[in-house]
């Protein structure tokens, strides 16, 4: 039974997640009601406030999955810096972006909470792996050169998923890769 529960409770936070990634591909979160949430999710305000406090917390829980990710991976790789490595985190990073395209692109996008976005930057910027590979020769430059590096790839994913993730993923790793070197 507690299996079942789980998945039900699986099934109807996702369902809320992608009405509200739905509705800020058109308008911002301070724009958006909780009763248009619950509209498009089809399920009443109850089951909404029995999962989340309001729609900043439901966005929160999704940046917060979206970061977690991003986290474990740099994890999985922070003692691998060699260039078949970093172009086999890249991919799987963005095979994970391309699977998950919309709520990324949304949260992303210019009705996406800013604060999340320079979060993201500041996440990959201050994780050392990300950068030390490609920063060998920039030892007096490594923060700008970080910095660059960082908004520069997130520009690129944006545009890229504004494309429908047209370019095939281990192109677009191969690509940065070398635009980063």
């Amino acid at each position: 039974m507690e299996k079942k529960e789980n998945r039900k409770i699986r099934i109807t936070r996702m369902v809320f997640q992608d009405s509200l990634m739905e509705i800020m591909k058109t308008k911002p979160i301070i724009s958006i009601t909780i009763k248009e949430i619950c509209e498009l999710a089809d399920m009443s305000r109850s089951t909404f406030y029995a999962h989340y406090n309001d729609q900043y917390d439901l966005l929160r829980q999704i940046e917060n999955e979206t970061l977690a990710y991003f986290e474990n991976m740099l994890n999985m790789y922070k003692d691998k810096l060699n260039k078949k490595e970093i172009s086999q985190m890249l991919e799987e990073m963005l095979t994970y972006i391309a699977n998950n395209s919309n709520p990324i692109q949304v949260l992303l996008s210019e009705n996406g909470d800013i604060a999340f976005q320079k979060k993201m930057f500041q996440h990959f910027t201050n994780h050392k792996q990300v950068t030390k590979y490609f920063s060998e020769e920039q030892k007096d430059n490594e923060t700008y050169h970080s910095v660059f590096l960082v908004h520069g790839a997130i520009g690129l994913v944006q545009h890229w998923l504004k494309n429908n993730a047209s370019m095939p993923v281990p192109q677009l790793a191969k690509m940065m890769i070398k635009w980063a070197g």
